[in-house]
C-alpha cells in the first residue's frame, strides 16, 4: 500500500503544480485590482483561496482528503449545523476574508454547486456569528454532521480524512 500512497501523492502534487499558474495569474489580475482601490469577485476568491483544494471545477480530491462541492455543497448550506461546520473550514478559518467577502463567496458557490433553492443566503452578520462559534474539532463535528445527513437520506460526499 505505501506504494500506491506515495503515487497519491504525487498525483496531488502534480494538480497542485499545475494549478500554481492559474492562482499566479489570478494573484496577478487581484493585486491590480486591489491597487485602483477595486474589491475581489467571489470567482477571484475562490481562485485564490479555494481552488487550490477543491480544484476550478469544486471536484476536490478524494485521495488528498478534499470532499467535493458539486451536489454536495447544498446539503450543508441548507442545514443550521451545516453552516456552522462550512464557516470552521480551514481554508476558510485562513482565507483572510472579512465577514461580508466570506457571504459572497459562500453565496457564489452554493449558487454555482449547491442548492441555491433551498436555503437563505448568507449574510455578513450570519458569518460574524458562525464564526465566532467555537467548534473544537471541525473534522469530528463533520463526522457527526455526515452520519446524521446520511440516516436522514440526505447526500454528502466521501471523506477520507481519520
Amino acid at each position: 500500500m505505501p506504494g500506491k500512497q506515495r503515487r497519491t501523492g504525487v498525483n496531488v502534487l502534480l494538480l497542485l503544480l499545475l494549478l500554481l499558474p492559474i492562482v499566479a495569474f489570478a494573484e496577478k489580475n487581484v493585486a491590480q485590482a486591489e491597487a485602483h482601490g477595486e474589491k475581489n469577485t467571489p470567482w477571484q476568491n475562490y481562485v485564490l483561496r479555494c481552488s487550490g483544494c477543491h480544484d476550478m471545477d469544486g471536484s476536490g480530491s478524494l485521495a488528498g482528503g478534499i470532499p467535493p462541492l458539486p451536489g454536495f455543497l447544498g446539503t450543508f448550506t441548507q442545514d443550521p449545523a451545516g453552516r456552522l461546520y462550512l464557516m470552521h473550514v480551514p481554508g476558510i478559518v485562513a482565507s483572510s476574508l472579512d465577514d461580508a467577502q466570506l457571504a459572497e463567496l459562500m453565496n457564489y458557490l452554493n449558487d454555482k454547486w449547491g442548492d441555491p433553492q433551498g436555503y437563505p443566503a448568507f449574510t455578513a452578520q450570519e458569518v460574524k456569528t458562525l464564526r465566532g462559534t467555537p467548534v473544537e474539532d471541525v473534522v469530528k463535528y463533520r463526522r457527526q454532521l455526515v452520519k446524521r445527513y446520511l440516516k436522514e437520506g440526505m447526500k454528502t460526499a466521501d471523506y477520507p480524512w481519520p
